[in-house]
């Protein structure tokens, strides 16, 4: 695995992996790798010829009082795990790189933006949209895999390709989960032994909620009530969002039908963590 920093050397290795006919995958992370981003990796290795995963702590998507200096990070590790997952390259630009002197530019993109973890992170997802459509730009990739744990990033990425008219097929990942249920992600790693165990609330409460439909719900409200007072039931967990809203548009449901996404974002001591199911259809 060759490892890149320079967003110039990306792109000139993209161009000549393009010349030679063959395809790029991009798999975007912040890094400290888990399972779930091995799996998005091996995911990008079934859909191109080579895979690129870019390592970049964006502080733009991070607002003031965020967790931007302590994010765990592990560079040694990561570079091992990503070779042997048989990634191509890793690309790890530093700040300087991704926002020179000067730079002014941001993409922004309006309507799915202001809602559930947008609302509440004002900005963030300028932030993702901008070093995203950067690192599209100097990876050069075909096609590119993202985790359906972020789901409204995920909606927001591939809504920006569309607008935007890029040519880059943006694959989705399912959810990773511990064996627990517990999705996966870096910031479980902040979690103290009991905080971890108070975080099984989430998946669990997705499993209730679905459970509910299959037996009839067709309620909202009620429902996003009932998950909000199961979670809450857990005792200092601190919840942001409960909302049912449409998969494809974000909008708030009234009535629950196939599509009907419930996300969640909780506090759990200094942490904060998301999730997501659909309640039918899938």
């Amino acid at each position: 695995m060759e490892i890149i920093c320079s967003p110039g050397v990306m792109a000139a290795w993209a161009d000549k992996v393009r010349r030679e006919g063959r395809t790029i995958c991009l798999v975007p992370t912040m890094g400290f790798f888990h399972a779930g981003h091995l799996a998005l990796m091996r995911r990008a290795g079934e859909v191109a010829d080579e895979v690129v995963v870019s390592l970049f702590v964006n502080p733009m998507q991070f607002g003031v009082g965020e967790d931007l200096a302590r994010y765990p990070r592990a560079f040694e590790r990561d570079t091992e795990l990503a070779g042997a997952t048989g990634v191509a390259v890793l690309f790890a630009p530093t700040p300087e790189d991704v926002y020179p002197e000067g730079f002014r530019t941001t993409v922004s993109v309006s309507g799915l933006t202001e809602t559930l973890c947008g609302l509440s992170r004002p900005g963030h997802f300028d932030g993702v949209t901008t070093v995203v459509a950067k690192l599209f730009h100097m990876v050069k990739p075909h096609l590119a895999v993202f985790g359906a744990k972020d789901f409204q990033q995920l909606a927001v990425i591939r809504k920006m390709v569309a607008d935007l008219n890029w040519d880059v097929n943006i694959i989705g990942h399912p959810i990773v989960r511990e064996k627990d249920g517990l999705a996966m992600s870096s910031r479980n790693t902040y979690l103290s032994a009991a905080e971890r165990e108070k975080a099984l609330c989430l998946s669990r409460s997705l499993q209730l909620a679905r459970e509910r439909v299959a037996a009839g719900e067709k309620d909202a409200a009620r429902l996003r009530g009932e998950i909000r007072q199961y979670i809450t039931s857990n005792g200092d967990v601190d919840v942001d969002y409960v909302a049912i809203v449409d998969a494809e548009t974000l909008a708030s449901c009234d009535e629950i039908s196939d599509g009907s996404l419930l996300a969640l974002a909780v506090k759990i001591g200094r942490t904060r963590l998301i999730d997501n199911t659909l309640l039918a259809g899938a």
